[in-house]
Protein backbone atom coordinates (compact mmCIF):
# COMPACT_ATOMS: atom_id res chain seq x y z
CA UNK A 1 0.00 0.00 0.00
CA UNK A 2 1.32 3.35 -0.86
CA UNK A 3 0.83 6.38 1.57
CA UNK A 4 0.60 10.03 0.12
CA UNK A 5 0.92 13.26 1.84
CA UNK A 6 -0.95 16.20 0.38
CA UNK A 7 0.07 19.64 0.61
CA UNK A 8 -1.39 22.62 -1.50
CA UNK A 9 -3.61 19.68 -3.20
CA UNK A 10 -0.60 17.93 -4.32
CA UNK A 11 0.52 14.52 -3.43
CA UNK A 12 3.83 13.32 -2.02
CA UNK A 13 4.76 10.03 -1.69
CA UNK A 14 5.63 9.10 1.61
CA UNK A 15 8.54 6.77 2.76
CA UNK A 16 8.49 3.72 4.49
CA UNK A 17 10.16 3.29 7.95
CA UNK A 18 10.52 -0.15 8.77
CA UNK A 19 10.47 -1.69 12.12
CA UNK A 20 14.14 -2.44 12.80
CA UNK A 21 13.47 -5.01 15.36
CA UNK A 22 10.24 -7.76 15.99
CA UNK A 23 10.11 -6.45 19.44
CA UNK A 24 8.96 -2.94 18.35
CA UNK A 25 6.27 -4.16 16.41
CA UNK A 26 5.12 -6.16 19.75
CA UNK A 27 5.83 -2.91 22.14
CA UNK A 28 3.54 -1.16 20.05
CA UNK A 29 0.45 -3.40 20.10
CA UNK A 30 0.99 -4.21 23.45
CA UNK A 31 0.15 -0.47 24.49
CA UNK A 32 -2.48 -0.09 22.27
CA UNK A 33 -3.86 -3.61 22.37
CA UNK A 34 -7.77 -1.80 23.32
CA UNK A 35 -7.54 0.58 20.58
CA UNK A 36 -6.24 -1.99 17.79
CA UNK A 37 -8.61 -4.97 18.85
CA UNK A 38 -10.48 -3.63 21.82
CA UNK A 39 -8.62 -6.31 24.51
CA UNK A 40 -7.69 -6.40 27.93
CA UNK A 41 -3.98 -7.25 27.70
CA UNK A 42 -2.77 -9.44 30.16
CA UNK A 43 0.48 -10.88 30.10
CA UNK A 44 3.93 -10.71 27.58
CA UNK A 45 5.81 -13.28 27.15
CA UNK A 46 4.55 -15.97 28.97
CA UNK A 47 5.35 -19.16 28.79
CA UNK A 48 3.47 -22.68 29.01
CA UNK A 49 4.46 -26.65 28.80
CA UNK A 50 7.97 -24.64 27.24
CA UNK A 51 5.86 -22.99 24.81
CA UNK A 52 6.44 -19.24 24.77
CA UNK A 53 3.19 -16.95 23.91
CA UNK A 54 4.33 -13.08 22.50
CA UNK A 55 1.12 -11.67 23.87
CA UNK A 56 -1.85 -12.62 25.79
CA UNK A 57 -5.26 -10.94 25.66
CA UNK A 58 -8.66 -10.79 26.68
CA UNK A 59 -11.76 -10.31 24.80
CA UNK A 60 -14.47 -8.77 27.04
CA UNK A 61 -17.48 -9.48 24.55
CA UNK A 62 -16.94 -12.69 23.89
CA UNK A 63 -15.51 -14.05 27.06
CA UNK A 64 -12.23 -15.63 25.35
CA UNK A 65 -8.55 -15.06 25.27
CA UNK A 66 -6.59 -14.36 22.16
CA UNK A 67 -3.07 -15.28 21.74
CA UNK A 68 -1.02 -12.48 19.42
CA UNK A 69 2.27 -13.28 17.68
CA UNK A 70 4.74 -11.37 16.26
CA UNK A 71 6.91 -12.33 13.44
CA UNK A 72 9.54 -10.55 10.85
CA UNK A 73 10.42 -14.16 9.58
CA UNK A 74 8.24 -15.19 6.34
CA UNK A 75 9.73 -18.81 6.98
CA UNK A 76 7.13 -19.89 9.64
CA UNK A 77 3.95 -21.89 9.01
CA UNK A 78 0.82 -19.84 10.61
CA UNK A 79 -0.86 -23.11 10.32
CA UNK A 80 1.17 -25.23 12.36
CA UNK A 81 1.71 -22.58 14.81
CA UNK A 82 -1.74 -21.20 14.92
CA UNK A 83 -3.01 -24.80 15.91
CA UNK A 84 -0.29 -25.71 18.21
CA UNK A 85 -1.05 -22.33 20.53
CA UNK A 86 -4.74 -23.10 20.20
CA UNK A 87 -4.21 -26.83 21.65
CA UNK A 88 -2.06 -25.47 24.25
CA UNK A 89 -4.88 -22.61 25.09
CA UNK A 90 -7.59 -25.94 25.24
CA UNK A 91 -5.70 -28.34 27.14
CA UNK A 92 -4.56 -26.09 29.40
CA UNK A 93 -7.54 -23.78 30.76
CA UNK A 94 -7.05 -23.49 34.26
CA UNK A 95 -3.05 -22.40 33.39
CA UNK A 96 -4.68 -19.23 31.22
CA UNK A 97 -7.27 -18.10 33.94
CA UNK A 98 -5.05 -18.21 36.42
CA UNK A 99 -2.63 -15.96 34.32
CA UNK A 100 -5.90 -13.72 34.14
CA UNK A 101 -6.82 -13.80 37.49
CA UNK A 102 -2.58 -12.68 38.57
CA UNK A 103 -2.19 -9.93 36.11
CA UNK A 104 -5.78 -8.64 36.05
CA UNK A 105 -8.54 -6.96 38.26
CA UNK A 106 -11.45 -9.28 38.61
CA UNK A 107 -11.68 -12.76 38.55
CA UNK A 108 -12.29 -15.66 35.87
CA UNK A 109 -13.83 -19.16 36.78
CA UNK A 110 -13.48 -21.93 34.13
CA UNK A 111 -16.93 -21.49 33.09
CA UNK A 112 -16.67 -17.89 32.74
CA UNK A 113 -15.10 -18.46 29.41
CA UNK A 114 -16.18 -19.40 26.43
CA UNK A 115 -13.26 -21.55 24.91
CA UNK A 116 -15.64 -22.15 21.53
CA UNK A 117 -14.37 -18.03 20.64
CA UNK A 118 -10.91 -18.72 21.46
CA UNK A 119 -8.47 -17.27 18.45
CA UNK A 120 -4.81 -16.45 17.36
CA UNK A 121 -3.80 -12.99 15.39
CA UNK A 122 -0.24 -12.86 13.64
CA UNK A 123 1.20 -9.60 13.01
CA UNK A 124 3.91 -9.26 10.87
CA UNK A 125 5.53 -6.57 7.81
CA UNK A 126 4.53 -8.97 5.41
CA UNK A 127 3.02 -12.51 4.60
CA UNK A 128 3.61 -14.79 1.82
CA UNK A 129 1.00 -16.10 -0.56
CA UNK A 130 1.52 -19.31 0.66
CA UNK A 131 0.78 -17.94 4.06
CA UNK A 132 -2.35 -16.08 3.38
CA UNK A 133 -3.83 -18.93 1.35
CA UNK A 134 -2.51 -21.73 4.23
CA UNK A 135 -5.18 -19.19 6.46
CA UNK A 136 -8.08 -18.98 3.61
CA UNK A 137 -11.00 -21.45 5.05
CA UNK A 138 -14.05 -19.97 6.59
CA UNK A 139 -13.97 -22.31 10.15
CA UNK A 140 -9.96 -21.30 10.89
CA UNK A 141 -9.95 -19.26 13.89
CA UNK A 142 -6.33 -17.18 13.48
CA UNK A 143 -6.10 -13.57 12.03
CA UNK A 144 -3.22 -11.70 9.83
CA UNK A 145 -2.52 -8.61 9.94
CA UNK A 146 0.34 -6.52 8.23
CA UNK A 147 1.47 -3.73 10.12
CA UNK A 148 3.75 -1.15 8.05
CA UNK A 149 5.37 1.77 9.41
CA UNK A 150 5.66 5.31 7.36
CA UNK A 151 7.39 7.98 8.14
CA UNK A 152 6.39 11.04 10.01
CA UNK A 153 4.82 8.69 12.72
CA UNK A 154 2.29 6.89 10.57
CA UNK A 155 1.41 3.46 10.77
CA UNK A 156 -0.59 1.18 8.58
CA UNK A 157 -2.54 -1.61 9.79
CA UNK A 158 -4.61 -3.99 7.57
CA UNK A 159 -6.09 -7.53 7.94
CA UNK A 160 -6.25 -10.10 5.19
CA UNK A 161 -10.07 -11.27 5.16
CA UNK A 162 -10.61 -14.95 4.54
CA UNK A 163 -12.61 -15.43 1.17
CA UNK A 164 -12.98 -19.06 1.03
CA UNK A 165 -16.57 -20.84 2.25
CA UNK A 166 -13.96 -23.98 2.14
CA UNK A 167 -13.84 -25.79 6.05
CA UNK A 168 -9.89 -26.61 6.92
CA UNK A 169 -11.65 -29.99 7.85
CA UNK A 170 -11.71 -30.98 3.68
CA UNK A 171 -8.13 -30.70 3.08
CA UNK A 172 -7.35 -32.45 7.02
CA UNK A 173 -5.86 -35.59 7.13
CA UNK A 174 -8.30 -37.44 9.54
CA UNK A 175 -5.53 -38.62 11.57
CA UNK A 176 -4.36 -34.99 12.87
CA UNK A 177 -5.58 -34.99 16.14
CA UNK A 178 -4.73 -31.25 16.94
CA UNK A 179 -6.29 -29.75 13.90
CA UNK A 180 -9.97 -31.97 14.48
CA UNK A 181 -9.90 -31.23 18.57
CA UNK A 182 -9.19 -27.61 18.22
CA UNK A 183 -12.49 -27.85 15.40
CA UNK A 184 -14.77 -29.63 17.67
CA UNK A 185 -14.16 -27.42 20.26
CA UNK A 186 -13.25 -23.66 18.37
CA UNK A 187 -15.77 -22.06 16.00
CA UNK A 188 -16.04 -19.56 13.81
CA UNK A 189 -19.24 -17.78 13.18
CA UNK A 190 -20.80 -16.50 10.38
CA UNK A 191 -23.70 -14.80 9.17
CA UNK A 192 -25.47 -17.88 8.12
CA UNK A 193 -24.97 -19.28 10.76
CA UNK A 194 -27.75 -17.20 12.50
CA UNK A 195 -29.98 -18.03 9.81
CA UNK A 196 -29.77 -21.36 8.86
CA UNK A 197 -29.23 -22.83 12.34
CA UNK A 198 -32.79 -21.66 13.57
CA UNK A 199 -36.14 -21.75 12.10
CA UNK A 200 -36.27 -17.61 10.64
CA UNK A 201 -39.41 -16.37 8.76
CA UNK A 202 -38.44 -14.87 4.90
CA UNK A 203 -39.97 -11.78 6.49
CA UNK A 204 -37.21 -11.42 8.56
CA UNK A 205 -34.64 -12.10 6.22
CA UNK A 206 -35.23 -9.28 3.81
CA UNK A 207 -35.26 -6.68 6.95
CA UNK A 208 -31.98 -8.18 8.26
CA UNK A 209 -31.09 -7.69 4.20
CA UNK A 210 -33.00 -4.13 3.91
CA UNK A 211 -31.25 -2.96 7.04
CA UNK A 212 -27.77 -4.57 6.54
CA UNK A 213 -27.75 -2.83 3.18
CA UNK A 214 -28.49 0.56 4.39
CA UNK A 215 -26.23 0.25 7.16
CA UNK A 216 -22.94 -0.69 4.88
CA UNK A 217 -23.39 2.64 3.03
CA UNK A 218 -22.39 4.43 6.03
CA UNK A 219 -18.33 4.89 5.90
CA UNK A 220 -16.17 2.36 7.22
CA UNK A 221 -18.39 -0.55 8.70
CA UNK A 222 -17.31 -4.30 9.25
CA UNK A 223 -19.60 -6.63 9.83
CA UNK A 224 -18.50 -9.14 12.60
CA UNK A 225 -20.34 -11.95 13.10
CA UNK A 226 -20.64 -13.60 16.93
CA UNK A 227 -22.01 -16.25 18.41
CA UNK A 228 -25.30 -14.68 19.96
CA UNK A 229 -26.02 -11.56 17.40
CA UNK A 230 -23.81 -10.31 14.54
CA UNK A 231 -22.13 -6.85 14.86
CA UNK A 232 -22.11 -3.72 12.65
CA UNK A 233 -18.87 -1.79 13.90
CA UNK A 234 -16.84 1.07 12.99
CA UNK A 235 -14.33 1.72 15.77
CA UNK A 236 -16.43 -0.13 18.20
CA UNK A 237 -19.97 -2.13 17.43
CA UNK A 238 -22.33 0.77 17.19
CA UNK A 239 -25.69 -1.87 16.80
CA UNK A 240 -25.85 -5.86 17.18
CA UNK A 241 -28.54 -7.63 15.65
CA UNK A 242 -29.80 -10.88 17.52
CA UNK A 243 -31.73 -12.85 14.64
CA UNK A 244 -35.16 -14.36 16.03
CA UNK A 245 -37.98 -16.28 14.67
CA UNK A 246 -40.48 -13.28 13.77
CA UNK A 247 -38.34 -10.36 14.16
CA UNK A 248 -35.10 -9.01 14.48
CA UNK A 249 -33.67 -7.51 17.74
CA UNK A 250 -31.30 -4.99 18.18
CA UNK A 251 -29.14 -3.57 20.49
CA UNK A 252 -27.69 0.43 20.27
CA UNK A 253 -24.25 0.48 22.07
CA UNK A 254 -25.33 4.18 23.40
CA UNK A 255 -25.93 4.86 27.33
CA UNK A 256 -28.73 6.25 28.88
CA UNK A 257 -30.19 8.94 28.02
CA UNK A 258 -28.04 9.61 24.94
CA UNK A 259 -30.61 8.14 22.08
CA UNK A 260 -33.28 11.21 20.55
CA UNK A 261 -36.36 8.67 20.45
CA UNK A 262 -39.70 10.21 19.80
CA UNK A 263 -41.62 7.36 19.00
CA UNK A 264 -40.49 5.69 22.23
CA UNK A 265 -40.13 2.50 20.61
CA UNK A 266 -36.96 1.42 22.02
CA UNK A 267 -36.76 -0.06 25.53
CA UNK A 268 -34.23 1.15 28.11
CA UNK A 269 -32.01 -1.93 29.50
CA UNK A 270 -29.45 0.21 31.59
CA UNK A 271 -30.08 -1.75 34.63
CA UNK A 272 -30.83 -4.91 32.72
CA UNK A 273 -28.09 -7.52 33.52
CA UNK A 274 -26.70 -10.33 31.33
CA UNK A 275 -28.54 -9.57 28.14
CA UNK A 276 -26.92 -9.83 24.73
CA UNK A 277 -25.77 -6.76 22.28
CA UNK A 278 -23.59 -3.68 23.47
CA UNK A 279 -25.45 -0.55 24.71
CA UNK A 280 -28.36 0.37 27.04
CA UNK A 281 -30.98 0.35 24.24
CA UNK A 282 -33.14 -2.77 22.52
CA UNK A 283 -35.55 -2.61 19.99
CA UNK A 284 -37.59 -5.07 18.26
CA UNK A 285 -37.94 -4.70 14.49
CA UNK A 286 -40.74 -6.74 12.18
CA UNK A 287 -41.07 -6.47 8.30
CA UNK A 288 -43.66 -3.69 8.95
CA UNK A 289 -42.25 -1.30 10.68
CA UNK A 290 -40.86 2.24 9.93
CA UNK A 291 -37.19 1.01 8.02
CA UNK A 292 -36.08 4.79 7.88
CA UNK A 293 -36.96 5.15 11.40
CA UNK A 294 -35.25 2.59 13.14
CA UNK A 295 -31.66 3.71 10.69
CA UNK A 296 -32.28 7.30 12.54
CA UNK A 297 -31.82 5.63 15.95
CA UNK A 298 -29.11 3.43 14.29
CA UNK A 299 -27.62 6.51 12.94
CA UNK A 300 -27.04 8.19 16.15
CA UNK A 301 -25.51 5.13 17.93
CA UNK A 302 -23.03 4.88 14.25
CA UNK A 303 -21.98 9.01 14.83
CA UNK A 304 -21.48 8.20 18.59
CA UNK A 305 -18.85 5.88 17.59
CA UNK A 306 -15.49 8.09 16.52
Amino acid sequence: MKLYSITNNKLKSVSSDNFKLEKDIQNLIENNLEELFNLQFIKTELTIKNFRIDTLGYDKENKSFVVIEYKKDRNFSVIDQGYTYMSLMLNNKSDFILEYNENCDGTLKRDDVDWSQSKVIFISPQFTEYQKHSVNFRDVPFELWEIQKYENGLVSFIQHKVTSQESISSITDKSDNIVSNVSREVKVYSEDFHFTNKSVNDDVKELYQQLKDRILNLENVEIIPRKQYICFSKKTNFVDFEVQSKNLKLFLNLKHGELDDPKKITRDISELVGHNGNGDYELKVKIEDDVDYVMFLINQSYKKQK
